[in-house]
């Protein structure tokens, strides 16, 4: 009886051994996929992120915008606003397709040294967009989430001789929050 005991006992551990064995071996395996997951796909998981990062950085400035005779995107964004994140993408390729003929305008509403044009144009939500003419008049303010078409057809109605103000607002917008330290932070880009 002592001995078959025993063996049941060393089975016991052995097996124990074993499973603590396969799952550490799992565990790994886990891990593993998970790190060259977002290696592979980081682009995919952090685009927008970076796009907002990047946006102060492809800023034309605002003075010049506004009196070098072209029309202006004058986009009010934050790096925490998961609406602007959303609309980053899509912002970057207009970014990309109308660059030659249109300043873009990037002001991060964290940033304190962009708070006379915060209140100049009333921001209160974002992402705000403000569509400027050659002339710098102010015709369309689009004011949270838009989609492509809208966005466009803004666009194209700077082109007309007459053009009419428009403001466009989708409940889908972020708030602004208050800076609590009054401080303007050298990494929150233009």
């Amino acid at each position: 009886m002592f001995l078959v005991s025993n063996t049941l006992i060393v089975q016991s551990e052995s097996r124990e051994q074993i499973l603590r064995t396969n799952l550490k071996t799992i565990f790994i395996l886990i891990i593993s996929i998970v790190i060259v997951s977002l290696l592979l796909f980081k682009n995919f998981f952090f685009k927008s992120t970076y796009l907002l990062k990047s946006f102060g950085e492809l800023s034309v400035d605002p003075e010049i915008a506004f009196t070098n005779n072209k029309p202006t995107f004058l986009e009010f964004y934050a790096e925490w606003c998961e609406v602007c994140k959303e609309m980053a993408p899509q912002v970057s390729a207009f970014k990309d397709e109308y660059e030659k003929d249109f300043n873009f305008v990037f002001l991060n509403v964290d940033n304190q040294k962009w708070g006379n044009y915060i209140e100049k144009f009333d921001v209160n939500g974002i992402p705000q967009v403000n569509l400027f003419d050659k002339k710098g008049n102010l015709i369309s303010t689009l004011i949270g989430k838009q989609d492509e078409i809208k966005i466009r057809e803004s666009i194209k109605n700077l082109e007309k001789e007459d053009k009419t103000y428009e403001e466009i607002i989708n409940s889908e917008f972020s708030t602004i929050q208050e800076n609590k330290n009054n401080e303007v932070s050298p990494r929150s880009h233009g």
